[in-house]
């Protein structure tokens, strides 16, 4: 019997197979759980539907596990809505929750921090951070009794990652969301957890320079290599069932360690010896 047997939750984020999202869903489904999805809308030009036909390459490999997939646009409260009601229909009450949403203009991630612009900055944080809270707000009526609600943040929320720039100042506001709504939903039982990962090759992280990062976290984590999807997956599934149902408010690493380093460590010996 799965983990995920008899559970039903909904998975906003999922862009293609890279996705971290997609690493999480599919443990899920393949421990028994039955998963609505979410995509990116596509443009009302795109004949070809390019975001869900991305999405959909991946959920028809689970036809028995997938129970919809829709289109979601986070700065609009209606369809938030929509979704939220299409799936109490088809799912019932809500077991879990996986919010995997950020996005920033490239222009602004492209330059430096002190020179975001004012209508960049307010987009980057109501999709990246404040969509959590309106997501949240409108489950939380379909949500279950001992729901978990997960979200993907990185370690750029917690320090200064030069390149990750308003980003990162997104993912500090995403993490602070996360321990205020752990506070508000707690007293119905539902936690509210981040997962922070190390960095994957991802369609999100090709825009935030995720290359260079692979091979800094190679020299530097404990572990001394990066982290997989499959790593990664196994964590956020692990947030969203029941075996972590003493943990909310959390913002748990799964980057190697890396967060814990306080200095180059092996890096410097790498250095040295290409001297």
């Amino acid at each position: 019997m799965g983990m995920f047997e008899g559970k039903k939750g909904l998975v906003l984020g999922v862009a293609n197979d890279r996705s971290i999202a997609w690493a999480i869903a599919r443990q899920i489904m393949e421990e028994g759980g039955i998963c609505g999805f979410t995509h990116l809308p596509d443009r009302p030009d795109d004949d070809k539907q390019k975001n869900r036909r991305r999405v959909s390459k991946c959920t028809d490999e689970y036809p028995n596990s997938t129970k919809f997939l829709v289109p979601l646009d986070v700065q609009n409260d209606e369809q938030i809505a929509d979704v939220m009601k299409l799936a109490h229909s088809e799912l019932g009450s809500i077991d879990f929750l996986l919010h995997s949403i950020a996005f920033a203009d490239r222009n602004d991630l492209t330059r430096d921090t002190i020179e975001t612009s004012r209508e960049g900055f307010k987009m980057a944080m109501e999709i990246s951070a404040y969509s959590l809270i309106a997501v949240a707000n409108a489950a939380k009526g379909y949500l279950s009794p001992k729901a978990s609600i997960a979200t993907m943040t990185y370690f750029g929320g917690e320090k200064c990652v030069p390149g990750y720039n308003v980003m990162g100042i997104c993912k500090a506001a995403l993490e602070a969301v996360v321990r205020y709504l752990a506070y508000d939903l707690g007293p119905k039982g539902v936690r509210v957890n981040a997962l922070s990962a190390g960095p994957l090759k991802t369609l999100a992280g090709s825009a935030a320079g995720v290359g260079e990062m692979l091979h800094l976290y190679e020299h530097m984590a404990p572990l001394g290599r990066n982290v997989t999807h499959d790593e990664v997956g196994r964590v956020g599934a692990f947030l969203l069932s029941d075996m972590s149902d003493g943990i909310t408010a959390e913002v748990l690493h799964v980057d190697g360690g890396y967060n814990a380093m306080g200095s180059p460590g092996r890096l410097i010996d790498a250095m040295q010896a290409q001297k």
